[in-house]
């Protein structure tokens, strides 16, 4: 094999220089072809003007040689001209590595040089060599201007680590004097990057001696796990997920099944330490991952927590209600059956704490969501559990069984009434039961509020006693056998009335269930944080399944009555996740309605509330506002509240407005000293409106006030004006109030 390009423009220098002494004239020649042949290999310019100057002066050396010899004089004087030659030879060599300074110290090339005079290597002294000739000097070459003069590299160290060559030095000056030498510059001489240049800190060293260290050759990348790899979960997680900064520190995984990479499941371990509260997003962010592809499953050891990722959701097929009707009723325990947890177990919500009383219950989920139909389900399975229910809708007609309750307000006003005798309620067991004892022979209540923020955010009309009441009612009611289920669209603190007790107490007493909410308003971190469901943001369930929405355009919708009946695998109904005290909020879906669940009460009326005062004054109870026109001062007795409801109507009077079917357990006698409600013709109209509305001190509608009165809107109405032409009454935005 003939020699490499470099081996030629390296070595032809040295044979030019030998040649000339045997071969005289004829080294002009070798030297031509030298030039020729470096040109032909293509090195740099200024390689090809060392190489033809040093076969110059080579050239010139051979043929005085070769005259000193043909002459008969000493031969040591044609051997003494071979000196020039040697010297053209070295600087030759000096700027071919001056141009490739990091390719010519390759670990190939780097050897030890056994002795040299001040002790480096071979290679040690190509750096020192390059170091004084563009930094430091003290020579310099003409038309170069030197970094800094006398900067010289002190106590130079090479190591070699397979293909990473590094070496380090400190850059010494005399006293007095501060290093002004760069990476930049250090970079351009050894022709490696800026961030292979390392110069250590002045604050920290004396300002005329600065340690250095250079990589001529980077160290090879660290195999890293490149995003969108397909890897095993073990690797995922050591990568990811188990590092300091990942969502679980410290643990690590142990696959249980696995059917690819979107589809497995394991035991995520910490040894010996609890592994806590884990954040969602953080480990769906990790993982590269959906939240909803992503469940969660506390094991009985606090050190361990199952984990599952799906590429088919569990769930998405539901579990029928009717196939599970008898886990509807209350166990021993006091759960019920609400659902299906991801790994197929069944998903238990208490309703009440045997020998302690009640328990709470928190829902949250927006439009579409499956909010109705889990409290459709919770009012069907107090119904056969034998808990009687005071139900406050806001929202006329909203939930399909709303005759299972006992008490029924529908609509805002009759809403507010609702949560005005369940705090009557508490009122009258706390004065029958100074010190209770379970079980009650009175049956427990359940207190459903649904739309909970029409009736205790600010801009509602009865904000200020609503908001007074449900505080009472969570943290007196449970001791008492009443327990409040209180459900809103966003788990926003403005939906509770800017009140941190109430979601306090309903989580310390029962637990939570999370389901879809808007885009923007489900984020349970920050001020909106609960513990145990850390990361989780509720407006990141789809309303649809992954690839649903072909499967419904491609029905035939065309005629109003089609046989493709919707599956439950067509939306997310009823997909959240569920909370109970002291544990992680675990992904579940309610049960799928598919028959009414008054059509599965069997026919059977609601279960009673026991005969008390508070019951025998229902009607008058609910007409009755609680607190004063502040707003303050909360009735806290059940004497001073009957007192209060003294002018109301009798409940006999509008005990067919709120139970048209005859479905209250226990009718209530006529109040004595009730006054009937008067006639048109009794009484005048408008000193009724006037006195209703300094009664109860709240803004009502025209129709309220009607309904009120027992009157038509179209008999109020005048009135009203002629009132408010005389200063006694205002209106803003169609609510009338007294002046």
């Amino acid at each position: 094999m003939g020699p490499t390009r470099a081996q030629f423009v390296q070595y032809a220098p040295a044979a030019l220089a030998v040649v000339p002494l045997g071969a005289g004239p004829w080294s002009a020649l070798a030297a031509a072809a030298a030039g020729a042949g470096a040109w032909a290999v293509g090195v740099s310019a200024p390689v090809l003007r060392s190489l033809i100057a040093c076969g110059l002066t080579t050239t010139g050396c051979g043929i005085a040689a070769h005259e000193v010899l043909a002459s008969g004089m000493n031969p040591l004087i044609a051997l003494g001209l071979a000196v020039p030659a040697g010297a053209a030879a070295l600087a030759h060599h000096r700027n071919l590595v001056g141009h490739t300074p990091a390719a010519a110290l390759t670990p190939a090339t780097i050897t030890k040089s056994a002795g040299t005079g001040t002790g480096l290597t071979s290679q040690e002294q190509v750096i020192a060599a390059f170091w004084a000739e563009y930094i430091s000097g003290p020579t310099q070459t003409e038309g170069r201007k030197l970094i800094q003069p006398g900067a010289a590299l002190e106590q130079l160290v090479l190591q070699v680590d397979g293909s990473h060559v590094v070496f380090t030095g400190i850059i010494t000056l005399p006293p007095g004097q501060q290093v002004r030498v760069r990476e930049a510059d250090i970079a351009s001489v050894y022709h490696v990057p800026i961030s292979q240049i390392e110069l250590g800190d002045p604050k920290h060293y004396a300002p005329n001696a600065l340690p250095v260290t250079v990589q001529l050759t980077a160290p090879a990348a660290q195999p890293q796990i490149a995003a969108g790899t397909p890897t095993t979960p073990e690797e995922l997680w050591a990568a990811y997920v188990g590092v300091p900064e990942g969502a679980m520190p410290g643990t690590t995984l142990t696959v249980t099944r696995y059917d690819g990479p979107l589809d497995w499941e394991g035991i995520a371990t910490r040894d010996r330490r609890a592994i806590g509260t884990v954040n969602l997003q953080d480990l769906a962010g990790n993982l590269d991952l959906e939240t909803i592809q992503i469940a969660l499953a506390p094991g009985d050891k606090p050190s361990q927590m199952g984990i599952r990722v799906m590429r088919e959701h569990a769930l998405m097929h539901g579990t029928m209600l009717s196939s599970v009707l008898d886990e509807l009723s209350m166990d021993s325990r006091g759960y019920v059956r609400a659902g299906t947890y991801v790994d197929g177990r069944a998903a238990l919500l208490p309703l009440a704490q045997p020998g302690s009383g009640a328990r709470h219950l928190y829902l949250v989920g927006g439009s579409r969501s499956g909010k109705s139909g889990l409290l459709e389900q919770i009012l069907l399975s107090a119904h056969r559990s034998g808990i009687a229910v005071i139900l406050a809708s806001p929202q006329a007609g909203t939930i399909a069984g709303a005759s299972l309750s006992a008490y029924l307000g529908d609509g805002l006003d009759e809403a507010m009434g609702a949560l005005r005798l369940a705090y009557a309620m508490m009122l009258d067991r706390e004065a029958r039961y100074r010190s209770p004892a379970f079980p009650f022979t009175d049956p427990l209540v359940l207190v459903v509020i649904d739309e909970a923020h029409m009736l205790l955010s600010a801009s509602s009309p009865y904000h200020a006693e609503a908001k007074a009441i449900v505080e009472q009612l969570t943290r007196r009611s449970l001791k008492r056998g009443i327990g409040v289920v209180l459900a809103t669209q966003t788990p926003l603190a403005e939906d509770l009335g800017n009140s941190t007790v109430i979601r306090s107490q309903l989580l310390i007493g029962g637990g939570a269930v999370f389901l879809r909410c808007a885009k923007g308003q489900g984020s349970l971190v920050g001020a909106n944080a609960v513990e145990g469901a850390e990361g989780i943001d509720l407006s990141m369930i789809p309303s649809q399944w992954p690839g649903q929405y072909a499967k419904v355009a491609d029905r035939d919708m065309s005629g109003l009555a089609t046989e493709a009946a919707a599956a439950p695998e067509d939306g997310t109904f009823g997909l959240g996740y569920l909370l109970t005290p002291g544990s992680q909020a675990v992904q579940f879906r309610s049960l799928h309605l598919d028959v009414p669940p008054v059509s599965l009460a069997g026919g059977e009326p609601p279960v009673g509330i026991e005969d008390c005062d508070a019951w025998r004054e229902r009607d008058a109870v609910a007409q009755t506002p609680m607190v004063d026109k502040r707003g303050k001062n909360l009735i806290g007795s059940l004497a001073d509240l009957l007192a209060a409801a003294e002018g109301a109507p009798s409940s006999q009077e509008l005990a067919a407005h709120h139970n048209p079917a005859g479905l209250h357990a226990v009718p209530g006698p006529a109040r004595p000293g009730g006054a009937p409600a008067a006639s048109d013709g009794q009484k005048l109209i408008k000193p009724r409106i006037l006195e209703l509305l300094q009664e109860h001190s709240i803004p009502m509608t025209a129709e309220t006030i009607a309904r009120k009165l027992e009157t038509s809107a179209k008999n109020v109405k005048p009135r009203l004006s002629e009132l408010k032409k005389r200063g006694e009454v205002t209106n803003e935005n169609g609510l009338w109030r007294a002046a």
